[in-house]
């Protein structure tokens, strides 16, 4: 992965998993977590998203060209 592209790929995991964090702590989320017992599915994308673009681009920004 060219390095432009692995470093634009960390910074958007690293933005969805902020917002999707932020999602998590909504009162419309608190709300739907105290009715079903878990978060809402749109906050558990982002999250789950996020983490996976943040770890593959941390991974592609940093790893050595051999």
């Amino acid at each position: 992965m060219p390095k432009p592209f692995a470093v634009a790929v960390l910074v958007v995991g690293i933005i969805l998993l902020i917002w999707g964090i932020n999602s998590a702590n909504s009162a419309g989320s608190e709300v739907s977590e105290a009715i079903t017992g878990s978060p809402t599915d749109k906050s558990m994308w982002l999250i789950a998203l996020g983490a996976l673009g943040a770890i593959a681009g941390a991974i592609s920004v940093f790893r050595r060209r051999v």
